[in-house]
This record gives C-alpha cells, sequence and structure tokens, in this order.
C-alpha cells in the first residue's frame, strides 16, 4: 500500500511538470526522462519491481493501440513503402550494428544478448516524434512517414526481441527458422487484428447505443488483440496495430458525437498516465538497477553508453543517403522533382528519438530464465536502454527545432486543404437543400439555406497562401477567425449569465449540466473550426 501511495504522489508530481511543459512549450518527452533520473535521485524511496510480463501486458497494447488510431490509413497506404522501408530496414540494420557494437565492445555480452539489446533500442518512439515536431510546420507526408515508421517498427523491433529472448532462454539461434518463424507470426498477427477489429465493428455498429460502453470497448480492444495473438504464439504487436488502424478508419461509422468526444478525452488521459507511469517505475528502479552494475567501472558504463547511443544516432543517418538515392530513382518518372526535398531526409535522421515502448521492452526483462537462473545482465540492459533514450531525446529533440531553421524548410500550412473540405461539404450541403427540401414552409427554407450561406461566405474571407488563386492573388483579411472568435466571447458571457443564475439558487443542477454540456460542445466545435 505505501508503494502504491508513492506512484500516485510522483504522478502528480509529473502531472505538475506536464502542466508546465505546455505552459511554456517544453517537449513532455523529455520531461519524462529527466522526471525517472530525479525520482532516482530522491533518497528513501522503495525499489518497485512488477512482474515483467504484466508490465509488457498493462503498457504496450494501449500505447501502440492509441499510435495506429492517430495514423491515417490513406496516408499511410500512400507511404507504405518508404515507411516499410525505414520500418523494417532501418530496424533491423540497427539490431545488428548495435549488436555488433555491443558485442565486441562490452565484455560477457553473448550475441544473443547483444541482440536482445539492438532490438529494445532499435524502434524510434511514435509519441515523442510527434510531440517534438508539432508546431514545426513539416510537411504531412513526412510527419506521416515518422508515425508510421514509429507504428511498424514497434512491431518489428519487438518481434526481433522476442527472437531474441528465445535464444538467450534456449542457448541457440537458427536463422532460418527464425525467417519461417517470423513470416507465419507476422501474418497471423495480422490476420487476428482484422478479426477482432471486425468483431468490434460489427458490435459497435449494431449493438452498443451507449457512450460509456463504447468508449470501454475502445479500451478493451488491444487486450483483446494482444492477448489472443499471443495465446498462439503470434506478433500481439502487430494484431494490435491492425485492430488500430482498422477501427480508427471506420471510427465515423461507428460513434456517436458523444461518444467521439469521450474517447478521444478518455484515451488522451490513459496515454498520459501510462507514459508517466512507465518513467516513474524506472525511477524507482534505476537505483536499484545501478547497484546491479557495480562490478562495471563509472567509466567504462559511461562509455558503453555513449558509443551504444551515437551508434544508434549515426546508423539512422548512414541509412538515410542510400534511401534517399532510392527513392528519388524509383520515383522521378511519376513525381514531379519538386515534391522531393532533401532537406526532409536530413529532418527524418534527426527524428529518431526513442521513448517509453523500448523502455517498456528493457523493464519487461524477465528476472529469471530457466532452472531460475538470473537473466543475464537485464541491469545493464535497462541502464544502457535507458543512456540511449536520454542521449536520442536531449541531444535529437533540443536541437530538431535549430536544424529545421537552419535548412530552411518552408513551413507547411494546411489551411489550403482545410479551406477546401469545409468549403465542399458546406457547398453539397447547400445543393441538398436546394434539391431536396424546396418544399418546406419558406420561412423554414431560408433560415436552414441562410445558416449554410453565411458559413460559406465567411469560409472566402479565410487567410490562404498568397498564389492559392494564381500568383499575386490573395484573400482578404481572416473574417472567418474574428467572427469565430467573437462568437467564443459570447458564449463566456452566456456562461456568466448560469453561473451568476445558479448561485442565486434559480436553477437547478440539472438545468446548469444541461446548458453547461451545450456550451462546451459549442465551445470545442468553435475552437476546432479556427485556422491557425
Amino acid at each position: 500500500m505505501e508503494n502504491v501511495s508513492i506512484i500516485l504522489i510522483l504522478l502528480f508530481g509529473i502531472t505538475f511538470l506536464g502542466l508546465l511543459s505546455k505552459r511554456y512549450n517544453f517537449p513532455f518527452p523529455i520531461v519524462l526522462v529527466l522526471s525517472g533520473v530525479c525520482i532516482s535521485l530522491i533518497p528513501g524511496l522503495p525499489v518497485v519491481l512488477l512482474d515483467p510480463t504484466i508490465v509488457f501486458i498493462l503498457f504496450l497494447p494501449p500505447l501502440l493501440y492509441a499510435a495506429a488510431w492517430n495514423t491515417s490509413w490513406h496516408n499511410f497506404k500512400a507511404s507504405v513503402r518508404p515507411i516499410t522501408f525505414a520500418a523494417v530496414g532501418l530496424v533491423f540494420f540497427t539490431t545488428a550494428l548495435v549488436a555488433l557494437t555491443a558485442h565486441l565492445l562490452i565484455p560477457g555480452v553473448t550475441w544473443p544478448l547483444a541482440f536482445l539489446i539492438g532490438a529494445i533500442v532499435s524502434p524510434p518512439d511514435a509519441v515523442a516524434a510527434t510531440s517534438l515536431t508539432k508546431g514545426l510546420g513539416l510537411h504531412p507526408k513526412l510527419i506521416t512517414i515518422l508515425e508510421g515508421e514509429s507504428l511498424v517498427n514497434d512491431a518489428s523491433g519487438l518481434i526481433a526481441y522476442k527472437y531474441a529472448l528465445a535464444a538467450i532462454a534456449a542457448g541457440n539461434f537458427f536463422f532460418w527458422q527464425a525467417g519461417l518463424n517470423f513470416i507465419i507470426v507476422v501474418g497471423a498477427g495480422i490476420g487476428i487484428g482484422l478479426l477482432i477489429g471486425y468483431l468490434l465493428y460489427v458490435i459497435h455498429k449494431k449493438f452498443v447505443c451507449d457512450s460509456v460502453i463504447e468508449v470501454t470497448l475502445t479500451i478493451l480492444a488491444p487486450f483483446a488483440s494482444y492477448l489472443l495473438a499471443e495465446h498462439f504464439h503470434f506478433s500481439g504487436v502487430l494484431a494490435v496495430v491492425t485492430t488500430g488502424l482498422y477501427l480508427s478508419f471506420r471510427s465515423g461509422q461507428i460513434f456517436t458525437n458523444e461518444s467521439r468526444i469521450m474517447t478521444y478525452s478518455v484515451w488522451e488521459v490513459v496515454v498520459f498516465i501510462l507514459n508517466s507511469l512507465i518513467f516513474i517505475l524506472l525511477g524507482l528502479q534505476l537505483r536499484s538497477v545501478m547497484e546491479g552494475i557495480k562490478e562495471y567501472p563509472s567509466g567504462a558504463l559511461a562509455l558503453y553508453g555513449i558509443v551504444l547511443s551515437a551508434v544508434v544516432i549515426l546508423v539512422r543517418f548512414i541509412w538515410v543517403l542510400p534511401a534517399a538515392m532510392h527513392r528519388l530513382y524509383i520515383t522521378k518518372n511519376t513525381v514531379k522533382k519538386e515534391q522531393f526535398d532533401r532537406r526532409n531526409m536530413v529532418v527524418f535522421g534527426w527524428a529518431g528519438m526513442r521513448g517509453v515502448v523500448s523502455m517498456a521492452a528493457a523493464l519487461a526483462l524477465p528476472l529469471t530464465i530457466q532452472n531460475n537462473v538470473l537473466f543475464p545482465h537485464r541491469n545493464l540492459v535497462i541502464y544502457l536502454t535507458f543512456c540511449v533514450i536520454l542521449s536520442t531525446l536531449i541531444l535529437l529533440g533540443f536541437t530538431l527545432p535549430w536544424i529545421i531553421k537552419k535548412l530552411k524548410i518552408p513551413q507547411y500550412s494546411i489551411a489550403a486543404e482545410e479551406y477546401e473540405v469545409r468549403t465542399n461539404v458546406v457547398a453539397e450541403t447547400i445543393s441538398h437543400i436546394e434539391e431536396n427540401l424546396s418544399l418546406l414552409p419558406d420561412e423554414l427554407l431560408n433560415n436552414i439555406k441562410s445558416k449554410y450561406e453565411v458559413k460559406y461566405n465567411r469560409l472566402q474571407k479565410t487567410d490562404l497562401p498568397s498564389n492559392y488563386f494564381g500568383q499575386g492573388k490573395t484573400l482578404a483579411g481572416n473574417i472567418f477567425n474574428e467572427f469565430t472568435k467573437l462568437q467564443l466571447d459570447l458564449i463566456g458571457v452566456e456562461r456568466q449569465v448560469i453561473e451568476r443564475l445558479h448561485l442565486q439558487g434559480k436553477t437547478s443542477d440539472e438545468i446548469l449540466r444541461k446548458l453547461e454540456k451545450e456550451l462546451d460542445l459549442e465551445e470545442t466545435r468553435l475552437q476546432l473550426e479556427m485556422y491557425h
């Protein structure tokens, strides 16, 4: 009970740090890794060791599912070639070179253990990549490749991780057998993910009519996919990712407006808490981890961490050059030259931050193997993983905005794309009104049509790129945003009136909550409507 209280207090502390990171625009993944260091330095805190199996089951499925849910299937499919090239080829390339370095550098590290270290630190982290690139104006295709790579490489890295674990436990490894099993494990994992996704799609669409139940099902979905696939010794990671992509693509068909708002809110909280808990557990174990590797000189430990971190960073840049040449060669006849900007490949190389998935994989290492023999160098593996995460987040994460500025990459704005979508929606709705609702009473018809005509006219006042309608032709000032801001101000006035009536006892709590919900939904809609 004491340990639970300590974890809750530390979680409160990290939540406060998260509040400060939002206020001062400081990357939260870096806050998390520094929090882990600070927690380990607090004297008197107990060492908290969870069952490694529980760590894997509790943290990985929901984190991977959330990443898959926020990935656009259309964008993912359009960029599947570069994503696969990075998420499979680069992961295995990184695993191999890190393994070679660890085996040659660190005494007593066998080949299976070296490959295990490589598999743990090879996949970049989706949360870190999106958090650190948010607001930098990168092209959506580059963001899609980074997110898709982080999503799929978790699967390839964790599959390699499981093979390395099996090799350590068995004491041998057959490459041809692993290759055959890999194909089976991947194919069956994807199949189970599609099966669970389809079943949940049917349940959501035909049976569920309550937003709380719908949100609950989204929380249970990753665990269902993962546990079923793992039960048959297939890839639970790929099953989770597949289910997430399948249901996310069809979410518009199965969720009501209330359940959709609730789902995104709940999942933001779940991901925040799980990310925080991972690094709290790390901090509570880090002192014990350092005690477990005290036979190594401190200088040697520093050397191991620095060298492996350098290899992880450099391998990505080594991979970028042939990847860029390969893409340029195969697309030169089908893609306009100006769409390929080599500066984006530098950003891709710089965005290889490691994070929570690698940390969860390290903490999930078993305490013992066959015949209750202690897992070899477990503490060393956790230490090296933390070094790589810390180095990549601090070195790459802090300097990424500076690199983008120095490369003078033009910022991409989604205003034009959003304008097109909103205009199409409003124009087709007006057409529907004219074609299908002409028999309505004139007053009602004019009022409803006027609403959408106002929307359309406001859209024509939106700020867009200067050459959107042709060279030198610009649109007028951003009346769209001004009108939206005015509506938001008036909602604030409505809130004040409602609150005053409530304090005076002139309205019941039931009416208060109903009106508050209406205003909350309206305010959310208007905030999403704003152009930035």
